[in-house]
């Protein structure tokens, strides 16, 4: 669908919704919110990537640049479908904690192998012929990356650069032995993506049909160990034991003092150009497909990347190498025509990410937290904004409102006390607002800051390996004013229904 030219919408993961199965998914709950943001007058629902995330739940080191998480598939529509039941529930402490992923992944895929096992015995002709359809249909990606699923459960969860030579190197007889060996656990992944695609699928069109758009979000990177990086090894810096010998990360910012140190391996550009960008046109059209619009993360690094050497723990020993620029998005306009991306272009910004930016036409992102230093033109101040842009109060990465607040300096807590205006008590409504009334296009709330909740319940501490992704909610958290207030600030300023005013 797409969006009015002056939007709102909230920024949360689904696994930060309520429900009982341990972490927010795309069963009843992700419905109740799409209804929730429809009440509030937003038209837009941005998430985290909903690839696999790795052990430690971060959505950006998947094992898959293509797959959805399985963790995301709701077991309620396979309870209704008659092909699971749910004969061993969860803790009761699960319906509201944060999400204990070392509890929580073992448990829903032993429900999802149940369901397989119960799609097996009792599924329809019908629906056998639909899984079978759609398996041929995404094979592209679809038959790698469920063989890498079996072989990975095969070796006891050790990384593909430690399996037997054959199999690391891909040959076809090692390829298809595996295949006829392993074909029972290729066929529960299959069928995991399979209901990943129809509950994505079900949510979008629900989502749509109420006015509300799905913003996704595609990282810049991969993990090593991943389905993509065994599949096409020759497009990574990889050495000949299939190791990196450059690793990605960032030089020192706002969001990490000493750099950041991601460790994702880099990629080949020019081995990418050469094939005509074909895996990155592949990668976006599996994008488009599954949302209406995407943030795509770390834009300055198509313009130049921070490459650390991989035997460097230190992200400060990086230096920067030249991305693709222009070429790649040239090539996937070509192929897919108008793309619905929003750049994230936070970090060090130089003239030639800039220009990158306005050659290829994507709006930005002004992110209001940062705007209060003590510079008073900063191009994040909401006077300042341009119409072709995204307005942010915080991001996943960034302090809730109410924790920026806490943490803030004196001069910038009196800065923006007096240009919001606010105070302690309703600073997230102030910056809401002030984003609401920025020209920018889209105006993006993290939904902690709608809740006005502090810094305990932010998403995510860059930098740091544990404690992160699993912030959850529940609706006794909600009642009825946050909608009210946010609907309100919607309509007053233009964003969304007129009519939200009378309430």
């Amino acid at each position: 669908m797409k969006l009015p030219y002056r939007a709102a919408g909230v920024l949360l993961h689904p696994t930060s919704l309520p429900g009982p199965h341990g972490i927010g998914d795309l069963g009843p709950s992700a419905f109740h919110f799409v209804g929730w943001l429809h009440a509030a007058g937003q038209s837009l629902w941005q998430w985290l990537p909903t690839t696999p995330p790795d052990a430690g739940g971060s959505p950006y080191q998947s094992p898959s640049a293509f797959a959805g998480s399985p963790l995301l598939v709701a077991l309620e529509p396979l309870m209704e479908a008659g092909w699971l039941h749910e004969s061993a529930p969860p803790p009761s402490d699960w319906q509201r904690a944060r999400v204990d992923f070392g509890q929580v992944a073992p448990w829903r895929l032993a429900s999802l192998r149940q369901a397989a096992q119960g799609f097996s015995e009792r599924a329809t002709t019908d629906e056998r012929a639909e899984l079978a359809e759609w398996a041929q249909r995404e094979a592209a990606w679809l038959d790698d990356y469920t063989l890498f699923m079996a072989l990975e459960s095969a070796h006891d969860g050790a990384p593909w650069w430690e399996w037997p030579l054959p199999l690391r190197r891909r040959d076809p007889l090692a390829l298809s032995a595996a295949r006829r060996e392993l074909a029972g656990e290729v066929a529960f992944w299959t069928f995991v993506q399979w209901c990943f695609d129809r509950q994505m699928a079900a949510l979008k069109a629900y989502a749509n049909e109420r006015g509300v758009a799905l913003m996704g979000d595609l990282p810049i990177f991969i993990a090593h160990h991943s389905a993509d990086c065994w599949a096409r090894p020759e497009l990574f810096h990889l050495d000949e034991d299939d190791h990196p010998t450059v690793v990605a990360g960032a030089p020192p910012d706002a969001l990490g003092p000493e750099g950041q140190h991601w460790g994702n391996p880099l990629y080949r550009w020019d081995r990418m150009a050469a094939d005509g960008y074909a895996w990155w046109i592949a990668r976006l059209g599996r994008a488009m497909q599954q949302a209406d619009l995407f943030r795509i993360d770390h834009f300055r690094g198509f313009a130049a990347y921070w490459a650390i050497p991989a035997e460097s723990p230190q992200a400060l020993a990086g230096h920067w190498e030249p991305g693709p620029g222009r070429a790649l998005f040239d090539a996937l306009q070509a192929a897919l025509g108008e793309l619905p991306i929003v750049a994230e272009d936070l970090g060090i910004i130089t003239p030639d990410v800039a220009q990158l930016l306005a050659d290829c036409g994507f709006p930005g992102m002004r992110v209001l937290q940062f705007a209060f230093s003590q510079d008073a033109l900063h191009s994040y101040l909401p006077h300042r904004h341009t119409p072709h842009s995204v307005a942010y109060t915080g991001t996943h990465d960034t302090n809730t409102a109410q924790g920026w607040w806490q943490a803030a300096s004196d001069p910038e807590r009196r800065f923006a006390g007096s240009y919001l205006p606010a105070t302690a008590t309703d600073i997230h409504w102030g910056l809401i607002r002030a984003a609401s009334n920025s020209v920018a296009e889209l105006a993006i709330f993290p939904f902690q800051d709608v809740l006005g909740l502090d810094a305990s319940h932010r998403m995510n501490i860059p930098g740091t390996a544990q404690g992160n992704w699993g912030w959850r909610f529940d609706w006794s958290q909600v009642g009825p004013e946050p909608g009210r207030v946010l609907g309100l600030i919607t309509a007053a300023s233009g964003r969304g229904p007129f009519e939200l005013l009378g309430r």
